[in-house]
């Protein structure tokens, strides 16, 4: 028998628990359209943005180490792919909605720019001179609320309120939300399935930066030593591993890692739940501060793993190269644009039209936030070689 919405619907009444997210209480979309006959509303979300084109340019761009270093190394794409496999894991746990948490966890970094979080600061430092702030978060909503042209009778992709506020109030240690929050989002919190998905992005990028900077040789295991919750991970594989598995060493601490943190969060979490008696998701939405989270000590063991990857990976000389050059090819290209902007395409700078200073800021901000770091890397040399190819 083919299941409809409406069974689907009826199934996460029974199954999902009373504070998680159901779609048939989903708010409204931007626009109205008639629902689907056998898909969810989140379920159609996710689908939407799976099938978007600043979904697949994830593929392209930065997470630490420029597609340029090596193939091993993370995207943006496979961290997003990462994200949303552990917050499936951890909502289907905690008896969540995994179709929203999947919609959120796949659109959270849409709205990243060319070479990470260097290029997100570049661009924003460059935009202040013009009056206003370039916040990824907040471009992630302007990318599936305007940007993406793929229906014709509105721009967007048209998604529920569920998904735009966990879009817009992502927030993790490099995810600050509040930059430009529409008035009508201001006052509504996160589901717990957004929080979810929070919770997973710090997990994962954590563990996965440790993998990556191990496999760069930026960072050396003696660097982690210091760590309370790194000497556990290896306390845990010690005699399981014969040397020189080196490979297979890095991958079981890793997972250790991960293991020993999903965990601590799954149980510190619940928790929570029974303190705040949660009955329904309108409760979570009310909730100021989060209600999905680590106990203090994981936390504390946490923040002081991100302190030595502060100080010995995201500030290492061959990272710092890449962030330095990143933030010139980025400085490069705006400069240029916005010197002449009729070497912008057509479609982004309409010829025909008279734009002020912020305006210029802004389209031109937007046309390159839009990159790929290769499309980046490619049009500088096009700009700034006198032998390359325009």
């Amino acid at each position: 028998m083919m299941r409809t919405r409406k069974d689907i619907e009826e199934l996460e009444s029974k199954v999902l628990a009373p504070y998680a997210m159901k779609s048939k209480d989903a708010g409204a979309r931007q626009y109205d359209e008639p629902q689907h006959e056998l898909r969810t509303c989140f379920q159609r979300d996710r689908d939407r943005i799976v099938h978007s084109e600043a979904f697949r340019k994830l593929e392209y761009k930065t997470q630490v180490f420029v597609i340029f270093e090596g193939d091993y190394y993370r995207t943006r794409l496979t961290h997003t792919i990462e994200v949303a496999q552990l917050a499936r894991t951890l909502g289907r746990n905690l008896q969540l909605n995994e179709d929203l948490i999947e919609a959120i966890a796949l659109a959270h970094d849409l709205g990243h720019p060319p070479f990470g979080h260097a290029g997100e600061d570049e661009l924003n430092n460059i935009v202040s001179e013009a009056g206003f702030r370039f916040n990824h978060n907040f471009r992630s909503y302007e990318v599936v609320s305007r940007l993406e042209k793929r229906y014709p009778n509105f721009d967007g992709l048209n998604l529920t309120r569920e998904v735009l506020v966990g879009i817009l109030k992502h927030q993790t240690v490099f995810d600050m939300p509040g930059v430009n929050i529409p008035e009508e989002y201001r006052k509504e919190g996160p589901t717990l399935e957004a929080q979810i998905v929070d919770v997973a992005d710090s997990l994962a990028y954590l563990n996965h930066d440790v993998d990556d900077g191990l496999t760069s040789g930026c960072i050396v295991e003696e660097d982690l030593m210091g760590s309370q919750l790194w000497q556990q991970a290896v306390d845990r594989i010690k005699g399981s591993l014969k040397p020189p598995q080196r490979d297979m060493f890095r991958y079981q601490v890793v997972k250790e890692l991960i293991d020993m943190q999903a965990k601590d969060l799954l149980q510190a979490t619940y928790e929570k739940i029974t303190q705040f008696q949660l009955k329904s998701a309108k409760d979570v939405k009310k909730r100021q501060g989060y209600v999905a989270c680590f106990s203090p000590k994981m936390q504390k063991e946490r923040d002081y793993l991100q302190k030595l990857l502060n100080e010995k990976l995201y500030h290492h000389w061959r990272v710092e190269r890449m962030t330095a050059k990143a933030r010139r090819v980025i400085r490069g290209l705006f400069a240029v644009y916005l010197k002449d902007p009729k070497q912008l395409p057509y479609h982004v700078y309409p010829r025909e039209k008279t734009f002020t200073k912020k305006e210029k800021h802004a389209i031109i901000c937007n046309y390159i936030a839009s990159m790929t770091d290769r499309f980046a890397l490619d049009e500088h040399k096009k700009l700034f070689d006198p032998y390359q190819k325009v």
